[in-house]
């Protein structure tokens, strides 16, 4: 495993997550939830660009066609590459209190986005489809903070995090029905170890978890709920991570910085920032939204 790096390291984002490669662009693009915002950084060029959204944005996806499906505050969206935003409905505009978090294409073409509540009121939560025909169908309910989310590599299973349960939930995915199976915990986090965030697989089937508090991300193996590695990083609220780069051997890893106090910011002046690893395994291709 190859030492982690910094990119970006005067970039803080108050909540970055949601990293995603293209590999047709050979970009990755991630969002800062607060602010809004959806980064495209270009490690080639070392070059990052920013597109405003105006709400809170939790999560991008690539699509077939160009640009990017959104999941936000304001319910799903498509972004094109002028930055225009086209509303494709909002599942929860009668809960104001609540926003989309994490969300990704599935093998099936559709984007699957949870919601939370903004007060993290337990069970406030759901979890979404978004068909490429645009039916938005409910999938799981009493959500408390929808987050981390993962497909088998053979795509018969479907992993999710609800963060403050601390599991790794598998269900039973048929990609032909537009809906999840029966699910079981496969993974029980302990206390000590932070809270479960985003999450990625790789090209073996094991998952590496973001530890939001933890400061590191872990390969865990759902097969046998155990811990295989661990990524350290000099900053403890890590959110997500995805596999990227020409080989996808690129680990990319985002952090926040939100809610900090002085003294913590000071202590940490890469909270925020964007990371980079290559720990000795490769991921997949993502999946593209078909709408």
């Amino acid at each position: 495993m190859t030492k982690t790096v910094a990119l970006i390291p005067n970039l803080r984002c108050g909540l970055a997550e949601g990293p995603v490669w293209d590999d047709r662009q050979q970009v990755l693009y991630f969002v800062n939830i607060s602010a809004g915002e959806v980064h495209r950084y270009d490690p080639a060029a070392d070059a990052l660009t920013t597109v405003t959204v105006g709400v809170p944005v939790g999560a991008a996806g690539l699509r077939q066609k160009d640009g990017l499906v959104l999941a936000t505050a304001n319910g799903f969206a498509l972004l094109d590459a002028a930055g225009e935003l086209t509303p494709l409905g909002d599942p929860e505009a009668d809960k104001p209190g609540n926003r989309f978090n994490d969300g990704k294409p599935g093998p099936d073409g559709a984007f699957w986005a949870g919601t939370m509540a903004y007060a993290q009121t337990p069970g406030a939560g759901a979890f979404y489809r978004l068909a490429p025909d645009g039916q938005i169908t409910r999938q799981l309910t009493n959500v408390t903070l929808s987050n981390g989310l993962a497909w088998r590599p053979d795509a018969q299973l479907f992993y999710h995090i609800d963060t403050p349960a601390r599991t790794v939930t598998a269900y039973d995915f048929a990609q032909g029905r537009g809906e999840l199976g029966a699910g079981r915990v496969v993974i029980d986090i302990p206390a000590d170890m932070g809270h479960p965030d985003g999450m990625t697989i790789d090209v073996e089937g094991k998952l590496w978890i973001a530890h939001f508090g933890g400061g590191c991300v872990r390969r865990w193996d759902p097969d046998t709920g155990d811990v295989l590695a661990e990524i350290s990083l000099p900053a403890s609220r890590v959110t997500c991570c995805a596999f990227g780069g020409p080989d996808f051997d690129t680990l990319y890893i985002t952090t926040a910085s939100d809610g900090m106090s002085p003294a913590q910011l000071a202590a940490e002046p890469l909270a925020g920032a964007l990371f980079a690893v290559r720990p000795g395994v490769r991921g997949l291709p993502p999946y593209r939204f078909a709408g």
